[in-house]
Order: structure tokens, then C-alpha cells, then sequence
């Protein structure tokens, strides 16, 4: 899985780090603190970094097609000026449910936006699964209590999903209008921790974070586990390939739900970390904007 251990490239020490997402134009990783209401970015080894604060909790940032970039958060879709550092809704999400707030997202290769909302509370099966084609919104799944993962395969005809408390990966048949069928278990996690954020990469194999678990684990496209990797701190969040050959690795991770003892014991959890792949990931596909 990787020539050599995770190291910490930033202790940014985020309550609850998320996204990480590499936009090549820019040469930089961007990544979100979603309890902390932060948006970060860096290079690739951790250098320039930026910050700025949310006006919601984000649950993820991804680059579009016009230069700009799209947050993901409480209650709505905002576009994202890194110039002025200024947000500006696009469109609202779930107004009726003010408990829910938007968790991981994805684009896909046709400029599709997928995403999950989710609990803010983590008790009630009130999340769904959305899709967006530039400004029209469509929910594709429902009665998930924490969403996570959006990713697909190689080929775009799979598309993975996560419902974290039931610690199961879900697998869907895609169509080329971006519609759903086949709902299937595709992996269960049998050891500790519960999935959270995920990646595809060139082969086809997907990497899971384990939060509460120590370690990412990749699996074959059949769903047999490939590989595991170690981390120095508990809750491990989510991956993004990056760097010119993407096969730079950026995780986020989190303190949240440590105690005061977990925490001294685990010093860089909340870290940026990064390590070398021997397998790259799949180049960032942009989101469409509205016409």
C-alpha cells in the first residue's frame, strides 16, 4: 500500500478534519475541519498553508469547472472565493430538517455533484444521499443515520457508499444518466472502527478510513482486503491521492469523541498526514456550473 509510514505534515489539530481533496491547477491540497467551521489548504508536503473560517459546519469543498469551488454545508451548497475568502449560497439543502448537515461529497466524471447529509446528533436515520446535476438536486437513497464516502470506480458504472454506524459499504450499478439501481453490501468491516471516508484508485481498489479504527484498509474490486495501513491516532477520516503523479496521499483525521486521556496519549490526532502510494489514485474531476 504505501513505501513508508504515515507522518504528520500538519498538526492543525481539526476536532473533526474531513475532505481532503487535491486540485491540481492550484498544486494544493484543500481540507475542512467540520466541527472546527474551518476550511484549510497546503501543498502537497504541508508547506503554504491557508485557513479560513466557515460560516456553517463543512463537510466538504470540491473544485468546478469555472475556477471557483463549491463547500458543501449546513443547510446549503455555497461557492467558495479562496481570493476573498467569501461564501455564496447556491442553493439551500434540507431546510426542513435544521438537526441534519451536509457530510462527504464526491464529483464523478460528467461534472455530477454526490453527497450525503446526515444527523448532526448521529441518532436519527434522517440522511440521504444526493445527486446534482449542475443546479438541479435529486435525492438517490435515504434513512442513513452518518453518510459518508462517495466514490466510483474507474469505469464510473459503480458507485460506492458508506452507512457508518452499520459499518457497511454499499455498492450501486450506475447508469450513464447518473441513476442508481443494484443496491448491494459490498464490504463489511469486521475489526474495529466504523468506515468513513473513502478513495478509488488507478486499479480500481478502494481505501477506507477507519474512524475509531487506527488505520486505513484497501480492498480488490471483488471486496477482498488488499492491504492495511497503521496510523499513530484513532480516528482516521478520510484520503485524497494528490501531488503531480497522485500518488501523494493526504488523510485527515480528528480528536472528536476523544477523552482528555485519549488526547495526551494521541497528540496528533487532528493531523494532516501524508505518505507515498505505490499505486496512484484517479485524476479530481471538477464540478459543472450552472449554465
Amino acid at each position: 500500500m504505501s513505501a513508508a509510514a504515515p507522518t504528520c505534515v500538519w498538526p492543525v489539530g481539526a476536532e473533526l478534519g474531513e475532505g481532503p481533496v487535491w486540485h491540481a491547477a492550484q498544486e494544493t491540497f484543500y481540507f475542512v475541519d467540520i466541527k472546527g467551521r474551518a476550511l484549510h489548504r497546503c501543498d502537497a508536503d504541508g508547506g503554504r498553508r491557508q485557513s479560513w473560517s466557515t460560516p456553517r459546519q463543512p463537510g466538504f469543498v470540491l473544485p468546478c469547472d469555472d475556477g471557483s469551488l463549491l463547500c458543501g454545508m449546513q443547510g446549503g451548497l455555497y461557492r467558495f472565493d479562496a481570493n476573498t475568502g467569501s461564501f455564496t449560497l447556491l442553493q439551500t439543502v434540507e431546510e426542513e430538517l435544521p438537526g441534519n448537515r451536509i457530510n462527504d461529497g464526491f464529483a464523478d466524471r460528467h461534472g455530477r455533484l454526490w453527497f450525503g447529509t446526515m444527523d448532526d446528533a448521529e441518532e436519527n436515520p434522517s440522511g440521504s444521499l444526493y445527486r446534482r446535476d449542475r443546479e438541479t438536486l435529486s435525492k438517490q437513497d435515504r434513512n442513513y443515520v452518518i453518510t459518508n464516502g462517495p466514490a466510483m470506480s474507474p469505469d464510473g458504472k459503480t458507485l460506492y457508499h458508506t452507512d457508518t454506524l452499520l459499518r457497511t459499504v454499499y455498492a450501486f450499478d450506475v447508469d450513464a444518466a447518473g441513476n442508481l439501481s443494484g443496491k448491494r453490501p459490498f464490504i463489511a468491516i469486521d475489526g474495529s472502527g466504523y468506515p468513513d471516508g473513502m478513495a478509488v484508485d488507478a486499479e480500481g481498489c478502494l481505501w477506507i478510513a477507519l474512524f475509531g479504527g487506527w488505520r486505513i484498509e484497501r480492498f480488490l474490486p471483488s471486496g477482498e482486503l488488499a492491504g492495511v495501513l497503521p496510523f499513530p491516532c484513532a480516528n482516521i477520516t478520510k484520503l485524497a491521492f494528490g501531488g503531480a503523479d497522485l500518488q501523494t496521499v493526504q488523510v485527515t483525521t480528528a480528536w472528536k469523541g476523544l477523552s482528555p486521556d485519549e488526547r495526551l496519549k494521541q497528540p496528533l490526532a487532528g493531523g494532516l498526514f501524508s505518505f507515498r502510494a505505490d499505486t496512484p489514485g484517479l485524476a479530481q474531476h471538477h464540478l459543472l456550473t450552472e449554465v
